[in-house]
């Protein structure tokens, strides 16, 4: 669980601010995209795979997690209840306003879910939405969502579909939405602050919303600062250009006995894995996904290069109620990597030839982690050559249709609270455009496996049905899971009732940055 930050002030880092909010009252500034998925121009919620630290400051869902990601619950909606088959749900509306005054309501929510469903409007809920069959308005508090068959991951699914306001976007074209500039100009939402300017490629500046619903924030500015790198994010903390960011494991030690900050630790609930993208003949046998994972010493690089802060991961979950007893380790033997590789025929399927291994990770850490694993498979004849791109470059690349651009990838994917995340990435029916399973993965017995815990309405048989899916990734092995590793951010004590919490996509999750405050000298 999440060490949250609930800070009183407890020393006198200054904020040095961007010159378009100088002098114009109380002001936070933080890198709050720091670090893996976090990058400038992602403002469009519907296409946006993380971010949602920021996002959730101006936007907002109809549920949210919980800060401690223990439960949903809800924000647009005041209240809401679920069919026992779980298949219709009806949420009860806040009495909210969107930041140019208008109500919003159920024909808001109608349109949001329309949009979201439509792939041309570039949405990645399309497929996981797919089972929507209706979306009724019985009133302008009320809205009801009919879904074809049982599906226990719904509510976590739409904890990051943000409502969008029908009143503006409404008439627009979904194709055109896809591509409009609106969402960095413009945008409107509910949440606590509303849209100022975003300065290309440096910095977005939010101001309190007057009239929102649980009080004016504490604050007057929010500021979103861009870094090339975590490092950059670093030295502008400890420069007070900022009080929030994201830090690599290293950085966050050097801060332990700093009394002007504060270090926040959580799990990551991110699983790093080695993705095969199953167009290419390299993986079609799977002793030869299999020979990958007995080359790599997981626990060594666990140790030396994490510190110790990551847990190994032997299929796509690390919570123990969804990992059985019966699964492969996996352990580290190259002996038994070469042995696996002959059997396949390896030096007829490629040889000695080299492998394209791309990331958006661009990290000190994770290179070294790649330059490990790269050794590590030399050493029983696969040969990798690691390419660090940025996240919408490689957005580009996997969704692309040139799979000699990505035989092979090193990613993150979420790990929790909700294991029915995995379904997007796994599951055949969700290949780009639809959804995230950008390795093209196509194993039946793994689908159906998905669908059956997707659509499992007892309690007491969720777990295991998700122990099921478990033991196939780790009999199948249609990615090589890595780890879970902890993540980290560190605050100025000069902000108060500031809550962070280490989440998937950053989230999103009961932050309460309308509390937020800042103290200064």
């Amino acid at each position: 669980m999440a060490v949250l930050a609930g800070l009183a002030m407890a020393g006198t880092a200054l904020v040095a601010l961007p010159v378009a909010a100088q002098d114009q009252g109380k002001t936070i500034v933080g890198g709050f995209d720091v670090g893996p998925g976090g990058f400038p121009g992602n403002f469009n919620p519907l296409t946006a795979t993380a971010g949602f630290t920021w996002l959730n400051t101006y936007y907002e869902p109809l549920v949210t997690y919980t800060a401690d990601l223990a439960e949903l619950t809800g924000e647009l909606a005041e209240d809401y209840s679920t069919s026992e088959d779980l298949t219709t749900f009806t949420f009860n509306l806040a009495d909210a306003t969107w930041h140019d005054g208008e109500p919003f309501t159920s024909a808001d929510v109608k349109f949001t879910f329309d949009l979201a469903m439509n792939a041309q409007s570039g949405s990645i809920f399309a497929a996981r939405l797919g089972d929507v069959v209706s979306v009724e308005t019985p009133d302008e508090k009320t809205a009801v969502v009919t879904l074809s068959g049982p599906n226990g991951g719904f509510l976590s699914t739409i904890s990051q579909l943000m409502m969008l306001p029908e009143h503006i976007l409404g008439s627009m074209p979904a194709a055109e939405l896809a591509q409009s500039d609106w969402w960095s100009t413009s945008p409107v939402g509910t949440g606590p602050f509303s849209f100022v300017q975003y300065v290309s490629d440096q910095y977005v500046e939010l101001e309190a919303f007057e009239d929102y619903r649980d009080g004016r924030p504490q604050v007057d500015q929010l500021i979103n600062r861009y870094f090339a790198d975590p490092a950059a994010a670093v030295a502008a903390l400890r420069a007070g250009e900022i009080a929030f960011t994201y830090a690599e494991p290293d950085d966050a030690g050097s801060f332990e006995d700093d009394a002007d900050f504060s270090v926040i630790v959580g799990d990551s609930f991110v699983l790093n894995y080695i993705g095969f993208n199953h167009r290419t003949e390299l993986w079609d046998d799977v002793r030869v996904r299999q020979a990958v994972m007995h080359a790599i010493d997981r626990d060594a690089i666990i140790e030396s290069l994490y510190n110790g802060a990551a847990t190994k991961a032997q299929c796509n979950y690390v919570a123990p109620q969804y990992v059985p007893d019966d699964l492969v380790d996996y352990s580290y033997d190259p002996e038994k990597a070469r042995s696996l590789l002959a059997e396949a025929g390896w030096d007829q399927i490629n040889g000695t030839r080299e492998i394209s291994w791309v990331t958006y990770y661009d990290s000190p850490q994770v290179a070294n982690i790649m330059a490990a694993i790269q050794s590590m498979l030399a050493e029983v004849g696969i040969n990798v050559v690691p390419r660090v791109v940025d996240v919408p470059t490689y957005n580009g690349i996997v969704r692309g249709d040139d799979v000699d651009q990505f035989p092979m990838v090193y990613a993150g994917a979420g790990n929790g609270p909700n294991p029915a995340q995995h379904n997007i990435n796994l599951n055949s029916g969700q290949t780009p455009p639809n959804g995230n399973n950008i390795m093209h993965i196509a194993l039946p017995e793994l689908d159906a496996a998905l669908e059956t815990a997707m659509s499992e309405a007892d309690p007491e048989q969720m777990a295991a049905r998700w122990q099921d899916v478990c033991r196939i990734v780790n009999e199948e092995m249609p990615w090589g899971s890595m780890w879970v590793a902890n993540r980290y951010g560190i605050a100025s004590n000069a902000l108060e009732n500031f809550v962070w919490t280490p989440a998937p996509g950053g989230g999103p999750f009961e932050m309460n940055p309308e509390d937020w405050d800042i103290t200064a000298e």
